[in-house]
């Protein structure tokens, strides 16, 4: 290990494992340090380097996008066959029955199935698969992936999200990466300039986002209750002594099991779920052919949409009405966004072109032929059309579909809740790695617990009846013009789209969603209060998470002590031999606890470090790297650093066991700092090696916001409120493994005004 110091002053360290662990490339090329890149060397290769300055030690690098093989594509479209089109795929369960169309015609179900075969191919095929998709934030989707595309490239004011996080966290070294790519910095938009200069624009994106977030987390307790219930209702049209209690009472049974059954992680639940996608697709789509050749061959001439101005001229205000049964036929298609860190671009493609999209357009147009010549079975569309020796053998599937059906958004809840958490707004569950190939793959047993309790009360309280539908129906087109709205910005500010282009992409989604949700604001007091009122839940948690995180983050900022006040410090108080670890979540500079630390012990150890944990986006950090080294800066008063205080970083990957127990860690620290020991000579180098005799105490902080007088009613509430979430959720320390029997936890009270 070499130490320097580079032209900001920082230490830089540079150091090479030993034995040979580092390789000679092809043609004697060496990697150049901190670009990932090969470059001719001449003769000698030279191992990689590690810079461990404090300007560099946070900044985000260079991240590759995951490359995937033909046959690693197949399976993964294999795999979300059970993950993200269990929703989607089943919707023929329900849509055809939820109409409400007395006396319908011919004329009727062919304009029906015209707006059902328009409506999967602009908002399913066109939107998500061809668009929506390619806005993936290093391969996560979903609401806040949109948003977080929008903060790497927007500089967002105190008003518009909490503190960011450590792994969220804008530095002024990120400023040069642009789409975290070697991409040629394009001119800002006129839209970029706005959203810079506008404080309530960013304000109102937040809201939005958070919004959208929390009407998907809605749809997550949805889904299952309607799918479920709608597979399982097939069963009363066998037996009369059948009621509806009973089918009430499997659907819980099934739910529980469900639910249970998600610890076991995406990969092994899509393997186990998948062949069931396959058969139900495979069923679908022959017994839709089979009614489309014997009922009526011609049904899809529908695709003509002259057949949607007939339906309208003919029923009118009725017919508007049924829109919001309608739109039930693509509830899940923003699962196949929101799903998307389980698996990848290509696979989500693959599966609906091949599979998914022709499979329902068989399904849908065998429904409405069967319908034309049957019009009286219209509420039990789905088993009536069914031939009846495949009753009981489509029942089976059907209700395993339905089971799958509700893995989707559960699984989409788990990704959501985990970009939350890494922004920022939203308290620290546990976030389980279920797969050590795929990052994505994620369970959370908070949320899913949570999501459990949800449907449950659900499917009970409304018994099976068309409320869920209604419900359901609001938190789809909700969340889909919340993403309208976000493409449309991220169209202008990060792909630099015409604005003439980006607004015809707004104003034809906006009015193909909006009709259909004129439609369903009629259905409010009908159940469609229910994912308001879940969005109301989280959106509390959300905003007052955000709300707390926000003021503690400003406190600091304004309490934050200085490179003289730290020296100070230092020497007012008495030095105890021993190494201290003084864990922050504080990107830069020393946190305020420390002084009111240092005014009530009087003493530091002599060997002081402020340690910052990160968990980065790879699946493990080799143990050379885990460790990053340098002091805190003080070159802008050109105060000189008070002799044995350390800011240093360990960075774990998310497969990583953050194991801080034994003395491994102090070992390794403490050999990083006697390489260093060269400014400080023989001296400071004999301290380090007394310290790490005398034993090793940690320090984590504990701050408390309490409200001032000058806070009004509701900030007050919004703050217990957090507080209330600060103390029944994980610490920032909660997933380290360190010796409790040597740990100090110290609190502070921070007064916000």
């Amino acid at each position: 290990m070499e130490r320097r110091a580079d032209s900001n002053g920082d230490i830089i360290l540079e150091i090479a494992s030993s034995g040979s662990s580092w390789n000679r490339p092809p043609g004697g090329e060496t990697e150049e340090p901190g670009d990932g890149h090969i470059s001719g060397a001449g003769g000698e290769f030279a191992a990689p380097r590690r810079e461990l300055s404090f300007s560099h030690a946070y900044r985000t690098g260079h991240r590759k996008p995951q490359e995937f093989t033909a046959w690693q594509t197949a399976v993964l479209a294999f795999q979300s066959l059970g993950i993200v089109y269990g929703d989607l795929g089943t919707s023929p369960l329900y849509v055809f029955q939820s109409i409400v169309l007395p006396g319908a015609g011919e004329t009727d179900f062919l304009g029906i199935l015209s707006l059902i075969l328009w409506t999967l191919t602009l908002m399913s095929l066109v939107k998500y698969v061809l668009i929506v998709l390619r806005a993936d934030d290093h391969g996560e989707g979903g609401t806040f992936a949109l948003y977080s595309l929008l903060r790497q490239h927007v500089s967002f004011k105190g008003g518009g999200m909490a503190a960011p996080s450590q792994l969220a966290a804008r530095l002024p070294s990120d400023l040069n990466l642009r789409f975290h790519s070697k991409k040629k910095e394009k001119r800002p938009s006129w839209m970029h300039g706005f959203l810079e200069r506008s404080v309530t624009a960013q304000s109102c994106i937040t809201i939005i986002v958070l919004l959208g977030t929390c009407m998907v987390m809605g749809d997550g307790a949805l889904t299952p209750a309607i799918s479920v219930l709608s597979a399982v209702q097939g069963i009363q049209s066998r037996s009369p002594k059948i009621e509806q209690k009973h089918v009430v009472m499997l659907t819980v049974v099934i739910l529980l099991l469900l639910f249970l059954f998600q610890q076991l992680g995406t990969s092994k639940v899509s393997f186990s779920f998948s062949p069931i996608m396959i058969a139900w697709f495979l069923s679908i789509s022959m017994i839709g052919l089979y009614n489309i050749v014997v009922h009526y061959p011609p049904v899809l001439k529908a695709v003509s949409p002259h057949y949607i101005y007939y339906y309208f001229a003919r029923n009118g205000r009725v017919g508007w009405e049924q829109l919001g049964a309608i739109i039930l036929c693509i509830t899940g298609a923003e699962a196949m966004f929101a799903d998307l860190g389980h698996f990848n671009k290509a696979s989500i493609q693959l599966a609906f072109s091949t599979l998914v999209f022709p499979s329902l357009i068989l399904a849908y147009s065998g429904q409405a032929a069967y319908l034309i010549k049957n019009p009286g079975d219209l509420s039990t569309a789905f088993y009536s059309s069914i031939p009846g020796p495949l009753f009981w053998p489509m029942f089976v599937v059907s209700t395993l579909a339905a089971i799958v059906a509700s893995q989707s958004l559960i699984s989409a809840s788990f990704s959501i809740i985990r970009q939350s958490i890494a922004l920022g707004c939203f308290p620290r569950a546990t976030i389980r790695h279920t797969s050590d190939r795929y990052e994505g793959q994620v369970y959370c047993p908070e949320v899913n617990y949570l999501l459990m309790v949800l449907c449950i009360l659900i499917t009970v309280g409304f018994q099976g009846g068309p409320e869920i539908g209604h419900a359901f129906g609001v938190a789809v087109i909700w969340v889909m013009l919340i993403t309208t709205a976000l493409m449309t910005v991220v169209m202008v500010v990060i792909w630099d789209v015409r604005p003439v282009w980006a607004g015809a992409f707004f104003l034809s989604y906006l009015a193909i969603e909006g009709m259909y949700m004129s439609s369903l604001m009629t259905k409010v007091a009908q159940g469609g209060w229910v994912p308001f009122a879940i969005s109301a839940f989280f959106l509390a948690i959300t905003l007052s998470w955000t709300y707390g995180r926000k003021k503690k983050s400003e406190y600091e900022a304004s309490h934050m002590i200085a490179g003289p006040e730290l020296a100070s410090i230092v020497a007012r108080c008495a030095r105890v031999p021993g190494v201290c670890f003084f864990f922050t979540d504080l990107m830069n500079g020393v946190p305020p606890i420390v002084r009111h630390y240092a005014e009530h012990t009087g003493c530091l150890r002599e060997l002081l470090l402020f340690v910052t944990v990160r968990t980065l986006h790879v699946r493990s950090v080799l143990p050379e790297e885990r460790f990053l080294l340098a002091p805190p800066a003080a070159a802008a008063d050109d105060e000189p650093l008070p002799a044995g205080v350390y800011r240093s970083v360990v960075q774990y990957g998310y497969m990583d066991k953050q194991d801080l127990e034994g003395d491994e860690l102090l070992e390794s620290v403490v050999a990083a700092l006697r390489e260093a020991a060269g400014v400080g000579g023989d001296e400071e180098a004999e301290m380090m090696e007394l310290a790490r005799r005398r034993g090793v105490g940690i320090v984590i902080g504990r701050t408390i916001l309490t409200a001032g007088e000058g806070l009004g009613w509701f900030k007050r509430f919004v703050l217990e409120l957090y507080r209330f979430l600060q103390k029944n959720f994980r610490s920032s320390c909660s997933t380290l493994k360190i010796d409790y029997a040597k740990t100090l936890q110290v609190g502070m009270k921070y007064k916000i005004d």
